[in-house]
């Protein structure tokens, strides 16, 4: 069986490029109707925060990612809680130790930092020097007599050879001899990601590991620590960086990128998940899927090797869509409550389909509420093309528009016919100047749907408004 997993550290919010791992992750397994394994990697007791998991998994399930087990739901291979499976680590760890594939270290992170120095300098990568390799035991003794408490390294073999089959990038080849001794347990006992997240694959049985393209350099190593403990090894697939638009990797500089951020600036979930699950990965369909329609067009062998551009107008367009096909009641409530507050309830019907089609975000609309609901416009506020147009339209223009509106109140088909044939314009002449007397915007819904939000009453008092803003402005 296919079983996959998302294992995120809980130190901060949910980045795009992790929910974009969680979700390819979670995407796999429902094509292979496998399972899905979320875990948590608490063993940073320093920088975790159980704020961070209840957020976290607040963001999957508002994603609509599932998890088959793991917080919430019991499985056979768990605690999904790293944190809770120390005494599993400390059982491998001495066998390690009885192998004599570990061994203490007590080089402080001073002369650590000093190796590295001396290395770079010398145009050599750096690497663990193996300064306590080949200490004796009397010589660990006497230093841990000291009160030094020693971290426990890997002892990579020479001259090896590490080789695997990237699920993303194809074949891998590494030198043992460029990786150095690393650390598989902390000075305060405590196991690090390369340790525990090796094991944790293993005992839960994951048989595919997707994850960053920064993680690529941990592999060898894990496969090294799984190797000497004869445990399973998982296939992993290293996912393509996400860049910004000056092509390095997407950071706070460019920008809000945590899924709760998304969120916040009204962001449908069901656009985020379309547009992760193309950005470095190619979906044939076009149109806007489901979770489960979207496992169906996973395939692994579409991922792309290359980083992936973060793009503003893709995740824009699939959001436009998604709000488009959300029907009234789902609208509404996206709008939020401060919003539905200001708009008659006679009036939602129309105003949804007024304004539905021309929003990307809440707040979008409680501009149009505002401009509908409210009295008057703030006419010296227009923006230039705006204000063009408006004075360009000159005041017969204006004063003919009110006659049409006595004369057929909101049916503005026939208000238009009657100015067409009045001033002898047609087209954005026509309807341009109109529509920014009654909305102060160039752009917006049909001129109908504005004059039934707007009423006779209304569409007078703007109509008014712009002659005398039209005169005001021709004054000497």
């Amino acid at each position: 069986m296919i079983r996959t997993r998302f294992s995120p550290s809980p130190t901060g919010l949910l980045h795009i490029g992790n929910a974009r791992a969680a979700l390819y992750s979670a995407l796999y397994a429902r094509l292979h109707r496998g399972v899905f394994v979320l875990r948590i990697e608490d063993t940073d007791a320093t920088r975790s925060a159980e704020q961070h998991v209840e957020t976290l998994q607040q963001d999957l399930h508002w994603l609509g990612i599932a998890w088959q087990e793991g917080p919430g739901v019991d499985g056979q291979y768990g605690p999904y809680w790293q944190s809770q499976r120390l005494s599993i680590y400390t059982h491998y760890y001495q066998q390690l130790l009885d192998k004599q594939l570990v061994y203490p270290c007590f080089c402080t992170e001073e002369e650590l930092a000093l190796a590295r120095k001396v290395q770079l300098s010398r145009g050599q990568a750096p690497r663990y020097p193996g300064t306590c390799c080949h200490l004796s035991s009397e010589e660990v003794g006497h230093r841990q007599a000291r009160g030094l408490k020693p971290t426990l390294r890997f002892r990579v073999p020479e001259n090896a050879v590490i080789e695997f089959v990237d699920l993303v990038k194809g074949p891998q080849r590494f030198s043992s001899n460029d990786i150095g001794d690393f650390i598989v347990r902390r000075a305060d006992g405590t196991s690090p990601f390369l340790f525990c997240n090796a094991i944790d694959d293993a005992l839960m049985r994951i048989t595919h590991v997707l994850r960053g393209d920064d993680h690529l350099t941990n592999t060898p190593r894990q496969i090294l620590i799984l190797q000497a403990l004869n445990l399973p090894l998982s296939q992993y697939g290293h996912l393509s960086l996400i860049t910004g638009d000056d092509g390095t990797p997407l950071s706070k500089r460019h920008g809000s990128f945590s899924v709760q951020d998304l969120q916040r600036r009204g962001f449908l979930p069901q656009a985020v998940i379309n547009y992760l699950a193309r950005l470095g990965h190619t979906c044939e369909v076009q149109q806007l899927l489901n979770f489960d329609e979207l496992a169906m067009h996973f395939n692994l062998e579409k991922l792309s090797r290359s980083p992936a551009h973060f793009d503003h107008n893709q995740i824009m367009y699939w959001q436009k869509i998604s709000v488009q096909l959300l029907d009234k009641n789902r609208f509404l409530n996206w709008l939020g409550e401060d919003i539905k507050k200001q708009i008659p309830e006679n009036m939602q019907n129309v105003f949804v389909s007024a304004t539905q089609p021309n929003i990307a975000f809440p707040h979008d609309a409680a501009m149009w509420s505002a401009i509908f609901f409210s009295d008057c416009l703030k006419l010296e506020e227009l923006d230039h093309e705006a204000l063009t147009w408006l004075c360009d339209a000159k005041e017969q223009f204006f004063i003919i528009a009110e006659q049409a509106l006595e004369n057929y109140g909101t049916d503005f088909s026939r208000i238009l016919v009657e100015m067409k044939q009045a001033l002898g314009i047609s087209g954005k002449r026509l309807f341009m100047p109109l529509r920014i007397a009654l909305t102060g915007k160039v752009h917006g819904p049909e001129l109908a749907l504005i004059a039934q939000l707007l009423g006779v009453k209304k569409m007078q008092q703007r109509l008014g408004q712009a002659l005398q803003f039209i005169r005001l402005l021709s004054k000497p």
